[in-house]
């Protein structure tokens, strides 16, 4: 393992090279603006990545005739110069990003990660972010870390022998902490109608913010949870600690946290740290719905930003405007569907923060359908549950009508009754 500065170590990436960074609060921030650092000296450079917690540099407009970044999930730090076009989206689910570059669909010519140091064995931890990442490590022909004591050690798939890596950098800075979303009387009881939908000895998949946050914080009666999940973020952990997640009914790593990156305050990240019943794996095996669908009553929540009448779901774009990406929605629903009495849950607010409806009647022009009609079972906002599973599109427009807001349900029964030709309202 070479020991060296970010600019030595920078000084590997040349110009045609496609350069992979590490993301969320795993993002190697130090190697990130050493490679900014030199992009005039390069063209024609790929940034590929998922979600970057921190600055972005890459995309800085000076620099978009030498540094092009490709995103697999667009962050506010990228949305604009996804708009603008300096910057790619790809629309793919999580799952199947590490076969980009196992099966080198998008060969990888470098590396860039963030580690926790080597053990007394020579091997370091890709802490909190294993997700793409080890496909990533292993497929990669230059690694380069960047090397953190403040770095959790977790496991799983996590650890890389330090000979994997052709430079190292040492950094001593802490890890980002996104702060707790707010959270109103919206969330709540969004919170409180999916608790109603999760059984004791259920499987839990959740992503981050105030409705995930608020569906754990209703679920502190509930007994024999287990978690295989995405994403482990703070909300879980007062679950854990009073020993409502115990993960005896799973099938798959029982007894054990499984997640493949992890996101959130310090507390969280002392939690993981060197914890064996904590374990982060590739997106391919976690993501992986055949995978997914051997733990018992698998209760997967995610988010939408628009649902349309026959149950539609944008989760990815406002129009043509790409938000934040696919991600692994389509992954965990289908997997929930297909688990011995699982559930696959769509929740979100009836209403836009400027009151405009999110269950509309037809998507925006431009939008994405991330989650197909037939993968979506129930829908959930602050008004209630609409089980959609097995109905004719009439019967799924007359349920989700009745969880709309109430000042937008009588225009909703109209467009609904002209395309239908039944009552819906």
């Amino acid at each position: 393992m070479k020991r060296t500065s970010a600019a030595e170590a920078l000084a590997l990436v040349k110009s045609g090279h496609r350069v992979f960074v590490q993301g969320a609060a795993a993002t190697p921030q130090v190697l990130l603006s050493a490679l900014a650092a030199r992009a005039k000296e390069l063209t024609g450079v790929e940034v590929v990545h998922l979600h970057l917690e921190g600055d972005a540099p890459h995309a800085a407009p000076a620099l978009a005739a030498h540094l092009r970044p490709v995103c697999f999930f667009v962050g506010a730090n990228l949305r604009t110069a996804v708009d603008e076009g300096r910057a790619d989206y790809v629309p793919i689910f999580l799952s199947e990003i590490p076969l980009l570059f196992r099966r080198r669909t998008m060969p990888l010519d470098v590396a860039l990660v963030h580690v926790s140091p080597p053990d007394r064995h020579g091997y370091c931890s890709l802490g909190t972010s294993v997700d793409v990442t080890a496909a990533a490590v292993e497929c990669a022909r230059v690694v380069i870390a960047q090397v953190n004591p403040r770095m959790p050690r977790t496991f799983g798939h996590a650890l890389v022998h330090e000979s994997r890596f052709a430079a190292t950098v040492d950094v001593d800075t802490p890890l980002p902490q996104p702060g707790a979303p707010k959270r109103g009387a919206a969330e709540a009881a969004i919170g409180a109608h999916v608790a109603g939908l999760v059984p004791d000895g259920a499987t839990l998949q959740l992503g981050i913010g105030a409705i995930p946050d608020a569906v754990l914080e209703s679920l502190q009666s509930h007994r024999a949870l287990g978690v295989h999940t995405e994403m482990f973020t703070d909300g879980l952990l007062p679950l854990v600690r009073s020993g409502a997640i115990t993960g005896e009914h799973k099938v798959r790593q029982r007894g054990k946290v499984v997640s493949s990156f992890v996101t959130g305050s310090q507390a969280l990240y002392d939690f993981v740290h060197d914890n064996p019943a904590v374990e982060l794996r590739d997106s391919a095996y976690v993501n992986d719905a055949s995978i997914i669908r051997q733990n018992p009553k698998v209760v997967a929540i995610n988010s939408a930003l628009e649902v349309d009448l026959t149950g539609q779901v944008c989760a990815d774009s406002l129009g043509e405007h790409i938000y934040s990406g696919v991600g692994g929605q389509t992954d965990f629903l289908r997997g929930a569907a297909l688990s011995d009495g699982g559930r696959p849950v769509v929740a979100l607010r009836a209403t836009t923060g400027g009151g405009l409806s999110r269950i509309v009647s037809q998507l925006k022009p431009g939008a994405g359908v991330v989650t197909t009609r037939a993968h979506v079972h129930f829908v959930v906002t602050e008004h209630g549950v609409a089980d959609l599973h097995g109905k004719p599109l009439w019967e799924r427009a007359r349920a989700l009508i009745a969880v709309a807001a109430p000042e937008h349900r009588e225009a909703l029964a109209r467009a609904a009754h002209a395309r239908f030709h039944r009552v819906a309202g």
